[in-house]
């Protein structure tokens, strides 16, 4: 893809969401480092119902790890994969009390040696609570930068690479929310909607999906 297509993609995803957000609710850094943690393998909706319940209890390092594992888990158990999340949270709340005075690093190295955290959960925390022109490639994004031919790559580090050696430095900061809003709710995976989207003229996909009252293509089409 050349640059001012990838140029004029962004462009659009700009001017139909100026602001973008991550779904996650979150007051803090450290809010949003727990909703992070709960949020794999789990829909941000899941996690934003548990931490409505959590967050007006504990929301602090200690608050949180005065819980214990078992109180924790109670709180997320509607969660995927609770038990395990109620651990690894508990060891970087104790983690983040003992070497960074409560308070969650805005430092990759840092991070990712919390429990729980690995490169994509540092790379959201890193973009939304302090700013960094960071990339956390999720299932959304890798489908999107492949299927688009944004940045085609065959691991999620390689797709990550790309897009930050070639998103126009103006679009870098909001491009992550942009994509993963893109791939959640039009860049679908089993059935993308193509005739809805705004930059399908720019999209490299071959096998476009058409109108509901026009034909259509086999799932088998629908690859990534």
């Amino acid at each position: 893809m050349n640059a001012i297509k990838r140029r004029e993609i962004f462009a659009r995803l700009r001017a139909a969401n100026p602001h973008p957000a991550t779904e996650l609710e979150y007051r803090t850094p450290f809010e949003l480092l727990v909703a992070v943690v709960l949020s794999a393998q789990a829909t941000d909706k899941g996690v934003n119902l548990a931490t409505r319940r959590l967050f007006p209890v504990a929301s602090t390092p200690e608050a949180i790890y005065a819980l214990g594992e078992a109180g924790l888990a109670e709180f997320i158990r509607t969660i995927g994969l609770y038990k395990s999340k109620a651990r690894h949270l508990i060891a970087a709340c104790q983690m983040l009390i003992e070497r960074h005075g409560s308070q969650v690093p805005a430092d990759r190295a840092a991070l990712e040696a919390l429990p729980g955290v690995g490169r994509k959960t540092a790379n959201v925390i890193l973009n939304t609570a302090f700013g960094q022109p960071t990339m956390a490639v999720d299932t959304h994004i890798f489908r999107v930068a492949n299927r688009t031919g944004l940045a085609p790559g065959k691991t999620v580090l390689e797709v990550e690479k790309k897009l930050l050696k070639t998103i126009p430095d103006e679009f870098r900061i909001d491009a992550h929310h942009w994509l993963i809003l893109h791939g959640r709710y039009v860049c679908q995976a089993r059935k993308p909607k193509c005739p809805e989207c705004l930059i399908a003229d720019l999209c490299e996909y071959k096998y476009k999906t058409m109108p509901a009252d026009g034909p259509s293509l086999g799932k088998h089409h629908v690859a990534h």
